[in-house]
């Protein structure tokens, strides 16, 4: 069965945040890098996909001046390699990705990205929704300590020094208990790699 890999939000734009110091997977382009290239040597499709905020001036603006919306280094599509633009928490929903499945008769899908409980985890369940096999690669997912809504407001280091931050490895773990056996298998890279 030819597979998807899907790889969701990881971009400069996450770079350019505070938040990026706490990130879980600092070298998240290195770890998606070899699911990139088994994808490819299948034959499967390597859809990518960019989270952009127009006319917010925010570092997801395409429009806001810099260049910030673009994959982070070491991922790079080759050309035919379908790149979509998305404006909302999921893969699916401003996107042509579900016609572009079709149109590929894609059945299973391989969720890879930034940030795991958010786009991520977000793209699986409605790809589940659709009717999609999912295998979740959490390895393959990055994501930044959660702060309670109370206090978002504040300063990233006041943040990351609150009692009542999520952590990333609760985030990670919450978000591998929400999908296994429900929306997704969840997967390491060697799983994936080994299929």
């Amino acid at each position: 069965m030819r597979s998807a890999l899907l790889i969701i939000d990881i971009q400069e734009s996450f770079r350019r945040r505070p938040s990026w110091a706490a990130v879980s997977d600092p070298d998240i382009a290195d770890t998606v890098a070899p699911l990139v290239a088994d994808a490819r040597e299948r034959g499967d499709l390597v859809v990518w996909v960019l989270h952009t905020e127009p006319g917010t001036g925010n570092v997801f603006d395409p429009e806001a001046g810099h260049d910030y919306v673009r994959y982070l280094d070491g991922l790079d599509p080759l050309p035919g390699e379908p790149q979509l633009v998305k404006t909302s928490a999921n893969a699916f929903t401003t996107t042509g990705l579900q016609q572009l499945l079709t149109a590929e008769s894609i059945r299973h899908l391989i969720v890879t990205g930034i940030q795991t409980e958010w786009c991520c985890e977000t793209t699986t369940r409605v790809g589940c929704d659709l009717g999609y096999e999912v295998t979740f690669v959490t390895e393959a997912t990055a994501t930044f300590p959660i702060p309670h809504v109370a206090e978002r407001d504040r300063p990233y280091d006041e943040i990351l020094a609150s009692p009542r931050t999520l952590p990333v490895a609760d985030v990670i773990a919450r978000t591998e208990y929400a999908l296994a056996g429900r929306f997704a298998t969840v997967a390491t890279v060697k799983e994936v790699l080994a299929r």
